[in-house]
């Protein structure tokens, strides 16, 4: 159970990776895009900010806070 549960978390971070990293890559490309007078989607970036990108950093964060307790404890059993 425990190592279905690591694997799922697991894949879910990963592709919560892929998304903050994209978003990045879009922030950048927006932003020099802005700067150059030609509309990339800033504006749409602005928009979701809060409604996804926000929420896939936290959960980014609290997924691999969370996979390494599971991990400590698991080694911590394991050696007892």
């Amino acid at each position: 159970m425990k190592d279905k549960f690591l694997n799922w978390l697991n894949v879910v971070l990963v592709a919560d990776v892929f998304l903050v990293l994209l978003s990045f890559g879009w922030l950048v490309i927006a932003v020099i895009g802005h700067t150059a007078g030609v509309p990339l989607g800033l504006d749409l970036w602005y928009k979701l900010w809060q409604p996804v990108f926000t929420p896939a950093i936290g959960i980014l964060m609290a997924g691999a806070i969370a996979s390494g307790i599971i991990s400590w404890i698991s080694r911590q059993l394991q050696v007892r």
